[in-house]
């Protein structure tokens, strides 16, 4: 899964997840930066972001030895990157980006803005949603990754998804 906050890619890894009868890769960022925010009560920064993606690698690693034919993962270092550069004035750590741009994945679901905002502790740009989809578009051609781009409700993102994937299961 790829893009902006709050555009149903958690919900969408766990449908993929059960319909596939697999596991998925929960987004560690999430778990890291709920617990700062609640132990310090600070937002993410700089420094948190290599272990979040040392964070993030290893749970993929671990689950990718539990998965069946696929492995859904809800984000990945490449999202982890664009984060680093929309919020820190064009700055990626160089160890987190030589890992993003080494790490490839056989499709990317990005997720479109048309479904509701939802906040908590961690969303914090509601009004960005199009500016950001943008950024992760563009991302995802400057980096030529396959994608897709997932839009409607949860049935339809959710058809679409299980139509690609099966399409990359009878291809290998």
């Amino acid at each position: 899964m790829f893009g902006p906050e709050s555009t149903g890619k958690t919900t969408l890894s766990d449908q993929l997840a059960r319909h596939y009868n697999t596991v998925w890769v929960a987004e560690y960022a999430r778990e890291y930066l709920q617990d700062k925010w609640n132990n310090e009560r600070k937002t993410c920064e700089p420094k948190d972001l290599l272990p979040i993606a040392e964070g993030q690698m290893r749970l993929e690693n671990q689950l990718a030895k539990k998965a069946t034919n696929v492995l859904i993962c809800d984000t990945d270092l490449l999202e982890t990157k664009v984060y680093s550069e929309a919020y820190y004035l064009g700055y990626c750590d160089p160890a987190l980006e030589k890992h993003a741009l080494n790490n490839h994945y056989d499709l990317y679901f990005l997720t479109y803005i048309d479904v509701p905002w939802v906040g908590d502790d961690l969303r914090d740009k509601p009004q960005e949603r199009e500016r950001m989809f943008q950024y992760f578009k563009e991302t995802l051609e400057k980096y030529n990754r396959k994608f897709v781009i997932l839009t409607g409700n949860k049935q339809e993102r959710l058809a679409a998804a299980v139509e690609h994937i099966d399409n990359l299961l009878k291809i290998k």
